[in-house]
C-alpha cells in the first residue's frame, strides 16, 4: 500500500514545502536585522533635540490704550493739541511667540506643527543668533525695541513738522521686544498729537493692526512672521492689517477671512491709506 510519502511526485512537493519555510525564515531574518537599526534611528530621531524653533501667533497690544494699567504712549508739551478720542478705534501692534533659544524641540513637535496653518517651523539660527542664551536674546530684543521707539518718535514728529524740544513722547510696552512695532508706534504718536488733522482719530473707529519696522525718515521695512501676525490680528478683532509691501505675498498666502491687507512702504503712505479708509477713498491693496 502506497502512502503519500512514498510517491515520488508527492515527495518532491513535500520537500518543497519543507524548504520554503526555511527560505522565508532566512528572508525574514534579514529583514529583522535591517529593521533593528532603522527602528533605532527612528527612535533616536524622535527623541533627539533638533536645531529648530516653533512659532505661533503672539500677543497684540493697542498702542492707543494701556498696557499693564499704564498708557503705551504718553505725550506732553504738545501745546494742547494732544487729545483723548473715544471712538472705539484701536491700533494693534502684533507679535509672534517663538520657543526660546534654549528650548528642546523634538521631531514629534516639528511634525505636529508642520501641517498647521497657525504654527511655523523655522531653523533656530533664523530666529536667534547662534550661541545666544535666553538672557542675551532678551537684552538684544529690548535694545532693538528701544531703537525702534526712538526712530518711531522721530518719524512721527518729522511727519508733523514738530520738534522733540516742543513735544515729549514716552513709549512704554512691557514684555515685548524687537523692532517690528515701529510703524504702529509712529501712527500712535501721530494719533495722540494730531489725529487725522481734522479733530478725529486715524482709525475711524476701526480696529487696525499691522507690523513693520520704521526708520527716522519714515521708511517702513519688512519684519518676518507676517502670516502668524495676521492670525493674531484677526483673533483680536482687527479688520484691517497694514503690511510692508515687500511682504504682501507672505501675508496673502494664509490670510484669515475678513482681514483686509493694506500695503505700505512709508509712514506718509500709511497715513494716506488710513484717511482713505475713513473717507471711502481709494485704498492700496496687495
Amino acid at each position: 500500500m502506497n502512502t503519500p510519502a512514498t510517491r515520488p511526485g508527492l515527495r518532491s512537493r513535500l520537500v518543497s514545502l519543507v524548504r520554503s519555510p526555511l527560505r522565508l525564515t532566512a528572508r525574514g531574518r534579514t529583514l529583522v536585522i535591517c529593521a533593528v537599526p532603522f527602528a533605532a534611528l527612528v527612535a533616536v530621531a524622535a527623541l533627539a533635540p533638533l536645531p529648530m524653533s516653533l512659532a505661533q501667533p503672539g500677543l497684540t497690544a493697542n498702542v492707543l490704550g494701556d498696557n499693564k494699567s499704564k498708557p503705551v504712549i504718553t505725550v506732553s508739551g504738545a501745546d494742547g493739541r494732544a487729545v483723548s478720542r473715544k471712538d472705539g478705534g484701536k491700533l494693534l501692534m502684533t507679535t509672534i511667540a517663538a520657543t526660546p533659544p534654549d528650548a528642546t524641540v523634538r521631531l514629534p513637535q516639528v511634525l505636529s506643527s508642520w501641517f498647521r496653518t497657525d504654527r511655523a517651523v523655522m531653523p533656530s539660527e533664523a530666529v536667534y543668533p547662534e550661541g545666544d542664551t535666553t538672557e542675551e536674546v532678551e537684552k538684544h530684543n529690548q535694545d532693538e525695541m528701544r531703537q525702534s521707539q526712538q526712530a518711531a518718535v522721530k518719524a512721527a514728529l518729522g511727519q508733523l513738522h514738530r520738534s522733540s524740544r516742543d513735544v515729549r513722547v514716552s513709549l512704554r510696552l512691557a514684555d515685548v521686544g524687537g523692532p517690528s512695532a515701529g510703524l504702529l508706534f509712529s501712527l500712535g504718536v501721530i494719533d495722540k498729537i494730531d489725529g487725522d488733522g481734522s479733530g478725529g482719530g486715524l482709525t475711524g473707529g476701526r480696529t487696525i493692526a499691522g507690523t513693520g519696522t520704521i526708520k527716522a525718515d519714515g521708511t517702513v521695512g519688512p519684519v518676518g512672521g507676517v502670516p502668524l501676525k495676521t492670525k493674531a490680528a484677526k483673533r483680536d478683532g482687527a479688520s484691517v492689517f497694514l503690511v510692508p509691501k515687500a511682504e504682501c505675498a507672505d501675508a496673502e498666502a494664509e490670510l484669515p477671512k475678513g482681514l483686509r491687507l493694506v500695503p505700505v512702504t512709508d509712514l506718509d503712505g500709511a497715513l494716506d491709506a488710513l484717511k482713505a479708509l475713513k473717507s471711502g477713498g481709494r485704498v492700496p491693496a496687495c
